[in-house]
């Protein structure tokens, strides 16, 4: 055990900055996917070809083999096509909406964890947890409530942006049930959901190819390996390195940088009682992240 930590603690900066390295990178991922959509790729094609890429490279490159996937037809299925939503539905609700809110709102997936965890996994409630799910709910609600919401309904991006991190909650709970399979093994299950997602939205919506540039393209392929690709690779090194409490929180900044990048970039602002709102649902996330270190090393 002492040699372990000793590792890990000297490995520690080179974690931390892959960690910030995959924040910064989903903060501001918005803005590669609103070029590639103005120039003629709209969200499922992005999803398609960059998630098609990173997973033919990853199978290429060391192909993981199906050892532990005997018998896990149905939660292999499930995870397969929450990953593909979390992906699908968090780059439609940044097409769709405000960049800042979309990420605030994804981020209320540490609730959904708990109550998912508590319901398929048999984990229990405890009162931190009982205190965070009213908590990020209000948030939301805070974010969410306009005067003609009653009447005209949620924007198709905040609805995105919360299904998505349903989505993200379940493929993590599915994660931890599906402990005999590898990283890579969950790492290409998950993609190929998101190829297999991609592909129905595109026959629903029935287009051909995209008539687009050589250049988008190029830039598709580029931001699947090496946007996601070398993004998910320096998340897995991360949080094998450090704490779950401590990478989780670092992993937050995303919500900061895409604010102050759509600021900055695309001129988007949140008033205050979108803020307001905000805050809960961080502090809620915190929370939860927080118990669920504290459970883990029980």
């Amino acid at each position: 055990m002492g040699v372990k930590s000793a590792v890990k603690q000297g490995h520690q900066p080179l974690a931390i900055g892959s960690l910030l390295f995959a924040a910064t990178f989903w903060g501001i991922v918005w803005y590669p996917l609103r070029w590639l959509f103005r120039n003629g790729l709209d969200g499922p094609w992005q999803m398609l070809v960059a998630y098609g890429s990173a997973f033919a490279v990853l199978a290429l490159v060391r192909w993981p083999g199906t050892g532990g996937m005997r018998g896990q037809g149905g939660k292999l299925l499930l995870m397969a096509l929450a990953a593909g939503w979390t992906n699908v539905g968090f780059v439609l609700a940044m097409l769709d909406g405000s960049v800042a809110r979309a990420l605030i709102l994804f981020y209320l997936s540490p609730v959904w964890t708990a109550l998912l965890g508590h319901f398929m996994l048999g984990e229990r409630l405890h009162r931190t947890t009982l205190l965070t799910i009213p908590l990020g709910l209000i948030g939301a609600a805070f974010m969410l409530w306009e005067p003609d919401i009653p009447r005209h309904g949620l924007s198709w991006g905040d609805l995105a942006a919360i299904t998505a991190g349903f989505a993200f909650a379940l493929t993590n709970v599915l994660t931890r049930a599906l402990h005999d399979l590898g990283t890579r093994q969950k790492t290409l299950v998950s993609w190929a959901g998101v190829v297999m997602l991609s592909l129905f939205l595109i026959w629903m919506e029935g287009t051909g190819i995209p008539a687009v540039s050589t250049l988008a393209w190029a830039g598709n392929v580029l931001l699947g390996v090496g946007g996601f690709l070398v993004t998910t690779l320096a998340v897995v090194y991360g949080v094998s390195q450090m704490p779950v409490q401590r990478s989780a929180i670092i992993l937050l900044l995303e919500i900061l940088v895409g604010a102050v990048t759509a600021w900055l970039l695309a001129d988007e602002s949140m008033g205050a009682m979108e803020w307001m709102g905000g805050l809960l649902i961080i502090l809620a996330g915190i929370l939860a992240i927080t118990r669920e270190e504290v459970h883990d090393r029980a």
